[in-house]
Formats: structure tokens, C-alpha cells, sequence
């Protein structure tokens, strides 16, 4: 079973990024960056790749978010996750979410909540 870590907040750091907080108690030490997105129709929320160990742990970044990852794709923000302790920057993340919503237009295989979210905020 993968471990997942949900996103509780987002907010701008002073230099304009988006910064992701990781829920209490989650640690991103030692945490490399995949590059991958996924969708997790179920809990609306987009998931994030990243390797600890070996082993692939899910970001779950949801709903909640999503309007200030639309501000971030639209300026080519930098998109970070942390844990207080630390900071890891989130690559090939504006690649991963364009293609994960130009898939999700009008695709009832995501299902028909995700779609229409998607589409209200993205499209």
C-alpha cells in the first residue's frame, strides 16, 4: 500500500510561490520529487508523485487548493510542499496538471463530480 499525505493549506510565500503544507505529522525529509501527477476522482483531489525510500507516497492535494494552483499555472509560480521543517519544490508540476486537465475535459471516466469541478475552475 502506498503512504498518502493530504495537503491541508496553500499559501504565497514573500517571493510569490505557492507553498503547499502537508498535514500534522507528515515528514517530506528525504522526499525526491517524481514529476508524475495522478487524479484521485473519489476525494477530488490531484496526487503528487514523489519517492521516499524506495517507495512512492502520494501528495493529495485537494479541491480546497485548487484555485490558487490555477493562480500558479497561469503565472508559472513555483510549486513547493512543506512540512515546517522542510521545503521540496515540486518539478514538472505545470506540465503534469495541464495534461491531467485537458484529460479530464469532458471525460466521464474520471467521473461526472471531477469532471465538472475541474471544468467549472480550469476551463
Amino acid at each position: 500500500m502506498k503512504k498518502k499525505i493530504k495537503i491541508i493549506n496553500a499559501e504565497w510565500n514573500k517571493n510569490e510561490e505557492l507553498v503547499l503544507h502537508v498535514e500534522e505529522g507528515a515528514s517530506i525529509l528525504e522526499m525526491k520529487p517524481m514529476g508524475q501527477m495522478l487524479v484521485d476522482s473519489d476525494q477530488l483531489a490531484f496526487i503528487y508523485v514523489v519517492d521516499k525510500d524506495d517507495e512512492y507516497t502520494y501528495i493529495s492535494i485537494p479541491e480546497s487548493t485548487w484555485p490558487k494552483l490555477k493562480n500558479a499555472l497561469e503565472n508559472c509560480t513555483a510549486i513547493y510542499i512543506t512540512d515546517q521543517n522542510e521545503q521540496l519544490l515540486l518539478t514538472d508540476f505545470h506540465e503534469e496538471l495541464s495534461y491531467l486537465i485537458e484529460n479530464i475535459k469532458g471525460n466521464s471516466n474520471y467521473g461526472e463530480v471531477m469532471v465538472e469541478k475541474v471544468e467549472a475552475l480550469f476551463v
